[in-house]
Order: C-alpha cells, then structure tokens, then sequence
C-alpha cells in the first residue's frame, strides 16, 4: 500500500506547484508538488482503508508523505484516545509552518472534545522546540478563540517566550484573531502585556490587516505602537 500511494504522489507531482511551493516553505527540499486538493482525496480514501498499517508504516521521504498523515489523522473514524495518539506521535514529524497549519486545521474533531484536548495541549506551550510551540498555538487559534477559553489563551501566549520566529508569528497572529472575536478583551490585553517588541508590533500589524476590523479601530491600533 505505501509503495502504491508513493507512486501516486510521485505521478500526480506537479513542476511548477513544486517551484512554487518551494518559494514559501524555506528549508524543505523535499517537496514533489502535489496540490493539497490531491492530497485531501487521498487521504480521505487511505481513512476509509487500513489506515493504521499505513501511519505504521509510513516513510517521511517526501513533504507530501507527511503531510499525508496529519489528513489522515483528522479523517479517520476513531475514538479521541486512540486520535490523540496518533497526533502525538505526529508533532515530532512537524519541520514547517505549512505541515503544521494543515495539520491542525485538518483536526476538527476538537469543537466537540474541546476539554480533553484543551488539557493535551498544555504541554505544547512549554516546549522548546518550535513547531511543538507553534502547534499548540495554531490549535488555539483554531478551536479555542471564545467566550469561554480568549482569557486563557491570552494568558498562555503571553506566557510563551520561544525565541522561533514561527513560533512568534503563530502568535502575533493568535492576538490577531482574538481582537476579531473579543475587540474589548483583547485591547486590554495589548494595553497590558510580556510581549517582546517585534510579536508585539507583528499582532498590531495583523490586526490592521484584518477585514474584520473597523477602520477606526485599525487607527487605534497603529497608535499603540511602542517607541523603541
């Protein structure tokens, strides 16, 4: 089965998605070019097959391969033990922001068990490898933004000191969201923070890009830049 949907990944590789691709996920030289469309069909399949054997047994040759896994993780039809298993043994293979963003995006399963992995993630936040970090942000950002968790997430952010610049980013654009949801909330919260200058100024700049925000509000942002 792996050798066969190795082949497949390798026929449906596309030369110029591969050059474009390349351009935005610096460092991995290992992308064949397989748009995500593709993927997802793939995957979809693999999660109604012997999906085990294949995470089992899986080669991380290729972005694709693994970026292959995280879908399947968030498609298969499993309880949240066994699922939560599989993704923790996942975040280890996470080496790009791209894999990452997919691959919590792909796990929606966390709207109806948001307690359970609320208290998996905790881990994540403290970690002192990037993309553990950066997981852990993108699924708050993804899943925890509410009435019931923005506090806490605020609070966990502020928390994080991880020097990675995709971990920062993650954060900046955790902050980001937050004002979308909670403007009131969340402005305290700029007004009153541990942030380091450049996440600080990256969340305002993210905040002012939003289409979200009113253009008033995108004024009031850009007066509470620091003086460095």
């Amino acid at each position: 089965m792996h050798q066969q949907i190795r082949e497949q990944l390798i026929n449906l590789a596309d030369q110029d998605y591969q050059k474009f691709s390349s351009s935005l996920i610096p460092n991995c030289q290992n992308i064949l070019g397989v748009r995500l469309p593709e993927l997802r069909k793939i995957a979809k399949n693999i999660a109604k097959e012997d999906w085990q054997n294949y995470l089992t047994a899986e080669s991380d040759e290729f972005f694709e391969e693994v970026m292959l896994q995280g879908m399947i993780i968030g498609y298969v039809k499993t309880n949240i033990e066994e699922r939560l298993s599989y993704v923790a043994s996942f975040v280890p293979k996470i080496d790009n922001w791209s894999v990452c963003d997919s691959f919590c995006t792909g796990l929606k399963f966390t709207k109806e068990n948001q307690e359970q992995v609320w208290v998996f993630l905790q881990p994540y936040f403290s970690s002192n490898k990037e993309y553990k970090v950066r997981f852990g942000v993108v699924m708050l950002l993804n899943y925890f933004i509410d009435h019931q968790y923005i506090q806490c997430v605020l609070n966990i952010i502020n928390a994080i000191k991880h020097e990675g610049y995709y971990v920062k980013m993650a954060v900046a654009w955790a902050i980001s969201i937050c004002y979308v949801k909670d403007p009131l909330v969340t402005m305290n919260y700029l007004r009153n923070n541990s942030l380091d200058d450049f996440t600080y100024h990256k969340a305002l700049q993210k905040i002012t890009e939003s289409n979200r925000v009113e253009k008033e509000d995108k004024n009031l942002i850009r007066q509470m830049k620091r003086i460095i």
